[in-house]
């Protein structure tokens, strides 16, 4: 693990979610983004190495639609980045972790898996690599 690639937070209002985190980091997001494949509309700040990941439906079937329906607005994951992500699975897999999605596309450019919430003390963990 190298760092922590972002904070993922789900949000039922992105636009509301956005001007929160400008008048918390001082400044606007630098990205916003559509993942169809996750049914989700992401919206970025860069914090130093790190992100904040804003994530609002854009279907209440969705991941993280059945997410704010069950818990509400909120932390959804923590992300760590990974050289290699197949080789980092494996490693987490032989440690008796499960992997509940991908290896898949992701946001920003990134190639994604999550970890079991109940195998990480209940925090959704998603390692990220580069996509090459």
């Amino acid at each position: 693990m190298k760092r922590i690639e972002h904070i993922g937070i789900a949000v039922q209002d992105l636009a509301g979610a956005e001007k929160i985190f400008e008048d918390i980091l001082g400044y606007a997001p630098h990205k916003r983004e559509r993942v169809d494949s996750e049914s989700v509309e992401v919206s970025f700040f860069q914090t130093g190495e790190s992100k904040v990941e804003l994530l609002a439906t854009t279907d209440a079937q969705g991941p993280i639609g059945e997410h704010i329906q069950k818990r509400g607005p909120g932390l959804h994951h923590l992300a760590f980045h990974v050289d290699d992500l197949q080789e980092e699975i494996s490693r987490l897999e032989t440690l008796g972790y499960r992997i509940i999605s991908g290896p898949k596309s992701g946001a920003d450019g990134k190639i994604i898996a999550f970890l079991h919430p109940s195998d990480t003390v209940k925090v959704l963990v998603e390692l990220c690599a580069d996509a090459r």
